[in-house]
């Protein structure tokens, strides 16, 4: 598998919701970032059938804090039958366990698909990443976890910047959602990995690894 280089994405929002699966009606977040969170940042700004991004570790910059806000949602869907929804009929209001005034420096890189037409190749893929997101362009608003959580600022940092200290912080998370597998795009199947945040720092395995369970 062809890995491109390591980009540091600094990331910053005034809330985000991480959204554990377990939570069946509630929305409760994660502590951290999930990869999938993250890699779901990088493809707003730069995405190809040609690559997929991998995230390799996730920093905590903010100490983690907490807000409980009270949200409206729908509880049903639009179906062929009925091709349309009064929304004052479907109304619900749940509660959600959300974190307040975060800040992440993701480290990622792009592997190739086998997907990409002739002539593709790492190195033009990276300078098309490194162009729109220096010039702060994406494809789509880029959010924390949902999109009513939108990223209030994302910057690219070089290789000779220096980068601020992750929050001095240790805790085993448990098993974290890693992702899903979209071999069979009708049943996607639910990775997960069980997490450490160690001094701030919470590494990812490689999607490849033993440490990634179904």
């Amino acid at each position: 598998m062809q890995k491109g280089k390591t980009f540091r994405l600094y990331i910053r929002g005034p809330n985000a919701c991480f959204t554990r699966p377990e939570m069946k009606v509630e929305r409760v977040s994660y502590e951290v970032p999930t990869p999938s969170a993250m890699r779901g940042v990088l493809e707003s700004i730069f995405w190809k059938p040609a690559f997929r991004w991998v995230i390799e570790r996730i920093d905590v910059l903010r100490p983690i804090r907490w807000e409980t806000v009270r949200r409206n949602e729908v509880g049903n869907r639009i179906s062929t039958r009925s091709p349309y929804l009064l929304i004052e009929e479907n109304r619900q209001q749940r509660n959600a366990l959300i974190l307040k005034d975060v800040a992440y420096i993701v480290y990622a890189h792009q592997e190739l698909t086998g997907k990409e037409p002739e002539g593709n190749d790492l190195n033009k893929l990276s300078v098309m990443f490194e162009r729109r997101a220096s010039k702060g362009q994406y494809f789509h608003h880029p959010y924390l976890g949902t999109r009513e959580f939108a990223v209030e600022e994302f910057r690219l940092l070089s290789d000779d910047e220096t980068v601020p200290d992750p929050l001095p912080f240790d805790k085993d998370l448990g098993w974290m959602l890693y992702d899903l597998d979209f071999s069979n795009p009708k049943n996607p199947i639910p990775l997960f990995f069980h997490a450490k945040l160690q001094q701030g720092i919470l590494r990812i395995p490689d999607p490849r690894s033993e440490e990634v369970k179904r």
